[in-house]
């Protein structure tokens, strides 16, 4: 799962159980892991809300549900529309295909309808 590593306090309470467990188990690779996150984030000029949508684009190219998730959550939390992270799917659509945006498409709208609810 790609996630924001950087921005997790307590991992083994904000992430999945798997990556929580990792977390805890191997702290020393974790950290890095922050680390590298990021170092990567501030390499360059792009805003936060940019970065957020990037990732989610990178997230949907990468086809993982649960980068998609997560990046979707924290997309509502930073104040993103539902329609600009759905548009994110669509954008993908002429680069990965139509039946890999929709598989994004219904990753993204897991979250965004409930998040209408």
């Amino acid at each position: 799962m790609v996630t924001d590593a950087d921005d997790i306090d307590d991992p083994t309470e904000e992430l999945p159980a798997t990556p929580g467990e990792f977390a805890d188990h191997h702290p020393e690779v974790w950290e890095a892991y922050a680390d590298l996150g990021e170092a990567c984030s501030e390499a360059g000029p792009v805003d936060d809300e940019t970065k957020r949508l990037v990732k989610l684009g990178v997230a949907v190219a990468a086809q993982s549900e649960g980068a998609v998730h997560s990046h979707v959550r924290r997309g509502l939390d930073e104040g993103h529309s539902a329609d600009a992270l759905e548009q994110v799917a669509i954008l993908s659509i002429p680069t990965v295909g139509f039946p890999q945006a929709m598989a994004a498409l219904s990753w993204i709208t897991d979250i965004t309808a409930d998040d209408e609810s």
